[in-house]
């Protein structure tokens, strides 16, 4: 069956229409809806256990809610919906090959041709900085090297939707910043950013809006600065004092 590549229609907004998740007699996720169009980094925040990665698997397809529906409103069929997609893991999958040939894969299992591939893979390795490593086995990469692979893979697929939980979470300061830089680099192509971290520094330099979750229920959506500087709930408040919360 041949991939088709990226839809040039855009899939957003995404619509969370009473988007519930449970797992046997823990809620997860309480029912929740939301609205994601295509200009705010969204960044969710939130203590361990507050749904965060469950969110942003549910948006991703990974997850099937257990109420409710996830919507891309402006895409004609699911597999446009798929295709316009990336997810970015706090520990990446790496194929056993090279760095080129990782992001080749993900490139044929969009449709690209052949001809197209080799630029999308010099622009990808010449903008994550990995062109001297591009002959080099994935596996052996340093953590921060890999994820900068895996963002590589994004950057030549061009996805109109990024997904990344918790890109940074295993990474030294000088891996986050060149991490945080490509990430600023994608959404300047297009991408909307919808990410976890538990890094507030991170958030406060990425996230247009926050989206702050506590026991799996959304306390606030605010602009970022907003949330930062004067969060509403009592649990925010909590949360940015860097309480434990129960």
């Amino acid at each position: 069956m041949t991939v088709l590549p990226t839809p040039a229609r855009t899939i957003l907004p995404l619509l969370l229409d009473g988007v519930a998740f449970r797992v046997r007699d823990k809620q997860i996720l309480h029912p929740l809806s939301e609205t994601f169009d295509a200009e705010k980094r969204t960044v969710i925040l939130g203590p361990n256990g507050a749904g965060k990665s469950v969110l942003l698997r549910l948006c991703h397809g990974l997850l099937a809610p257990t109420a409710g529906a996830v919507r891309w409103q402006g895409a004609l069929t699911a597999d446009d919906a798929r295709r316009a997609q990336a997810m970015v893991f706090q520990r990446p999958v790496m194929l056993r090959r090279s760095v080129v040939a990782n992001i080749d894969y993900a490139l044929g299992l969009r449709g690209i041709s052949r001809n197209d591939r080799q630029s999308r893979i010099e622009q990808a390795l010449a903008h994550t900085g990995l062109a001297r490593l591009a002959r080099s086995p994935a596996h052996v990469l340093s953590g921060g090297e890999q994820q900068r692979l895996a963002l590589a893979r994004v950057w030549a697929v061009d996805p109109q939707v990024l997904f990344l939980d918790e890109p940074t979470a295993n990474l030294d300061p000088q891996a986050s910043r060149q991490v945080e830089n490509i990430i600023g680099a994608i959404h300047e192509r297009g991408s909307k950013i919808l990410m976890t971290t538990h890094d507030l520094g991170q958030a406060r330099r990425i996230a247009d809006e926050i989206l702050f979750l506590h026991q799996g229920r959304v306390l606030e959506r605010t602009p970022a600065r907003q949330f930062f500087d004067e969060p509403r709930t009592a649990e925010a408040q909590a949360f940015m004092r860097g309480e434990l919360l129960a």
